[in-house]
């Protein structure tokens, strides 16, 4: 018999609908509550991704770090069964502590292979992405809301014999909350995802840190160019938040892949264009250590028993084949309005994109 007594977090007024907070409102076995954090530094040496996530109707707590240092990339990935306290962000040595929420958090990884611990400070106040919809066929498959948000970050980074003091100066931090429902592995698409087969997909996140402001784009499109997602927000302290009309941008790939060296975003109107420009320092695939799809050793979301940590080191020498068909994340540096910024160029394209001329997921750059 289930347990269903009250959790320590039924004692605060947060609830939105007259369930326990042990409980979520849909009965989706894919819905999720989870974050990303990236760390880098401003040469393209060290770019750090970490996030944890929690999925209430399967049960299941994980949370991930991996390092890309060089060609070498080491990943801490941990899994145990979901408690009650969901204040409690931690899975085996990896944790997140909220110091003062939308303000300041600590970042804290003891594992052997990479240890960390840092202080990350928001810059900016948070900002909502476009509510972000998805189906197959008639069946919504991806529903999810999700904040933005660029600051800096505090501490130090050990992995593989090196240490790297993290700085105000030569780092940059941003992070992404989200929740809602995302398919998670395990489950048949049936009929819907047989009728309904993903032809090509092209994605673009892209937030920035600029000293006095903060821009954040967002970008989807289907196999035809079909834009589904679609968003450029510059924010600036003190004044009201700035729309930057439909971002189009250029990527220039490394021939024979889809992999970018460098981008040009255009945003603005007719009347006050802006350029983006895209110099990408730093990039790691997110199915490789990260475990999102399609990474064939860990995902989000699957049960591998309580108390699981995994620690493994990656050679990047070589393009891993992965890599060419999920999302991957590049730090970068970007230039804008004669100002330089730090940030995350996060880019994928898989399958057929007219737009950018590949016709299939084999079609690479010339």
């Amino acid at each position: 018999m289930a347990d269903d007594r009250p959790v320590p977090l039924d004692e605060y007024p947060v609830h939105q609908v007259p369930l326990s907070m042990k409980h979520v409102a849909t009965g989706d076995r894919n819905a999720y509550d989870r974050c990303i954090f990236h760390v880098f530094d401003h040469t393209g040496r060290a770019l750090l991704i970490l996030g944890l996530g929690v999925y209430p109707n399967l049960g299941v707590t994980d949370a991930y770090a991996t390092l890309r240092t060089g060609d070498t990339l080491h990943a801490v990935r941990a899994s145990d069964a979901l408690g009650e306290d969901r204040m409690r962000l931690a899975v085996g040595p990896l944790r997140i502590e909220v110091v003062r929420p939308l303000r300041r958090l600590r970042l804290v990884c003891t594992d052997d292979l990479l240890a960390y611990d840092l202080t990350w400070t928001a810059d900016f106040p948070a900002l909502w992405e476009p509510h972000h919809l998805q189906r197959r066929g008639d069946r919504l498959t991806l529903e999810g809301r999700r904040f933005v948000q660029a600051g800096r970050a505090e501490g130090v980074i050990r992995a593989g014999g090196a240490e790297f003091a993290v700085s105000v100066e030569g780092w940059t931090g941003t992070r992404d909350r989200s929740w809602g429902v995302r398919p998670v592995p395990g489950e048949d698409g049936g009929r819907l995802a047989a009728d309904h087969p993903t032809e090509g997909f092209h994605w673009i996140w892209c937030p920035v840190r600029f000293d006095d402001r903060f821009l954040m784009v967002v970008v989807q499109e289907d196999a035809d160019g079909y834009r589904s997602l679609n968003d450029a927000t510059l924010v600036r302290p003190g004044h009201r938040d700035r729309q930057l009309g439909w971002p189009r941008a250029e990527i220039g790939y490394r021939s024979g892949t889809r992999h970018p060296e460098r981008a040009v975003v255009h945003l603005g109107d007719a009347r006050t264009p802006r350029e983006l420009e895209v110099e990408i320092l730093a990039s790691s695939p997110l199915a490789v250590g990260a475990g999102y799809p399609p990474a064939d050793d860990w995902q989000h979301g699957t049960w591998r028993g309580g108390g699981w940590v995994d620690h493994r080191t990656y050679d990047m020498s070589a393009p891993h084949p992965l890599a060419a068909y999920g999302v991957t994340d590049h730090s970068a540096r970007f230039r804008m309005d004669g100002r330089t910024g730090y940030g995350i160029f996060e880019h994928g394209s898989f399958g057929r994109h007219d737009p950018s001329g590949f016709t299939d997921f084999t079609s690479t750059a010339p």
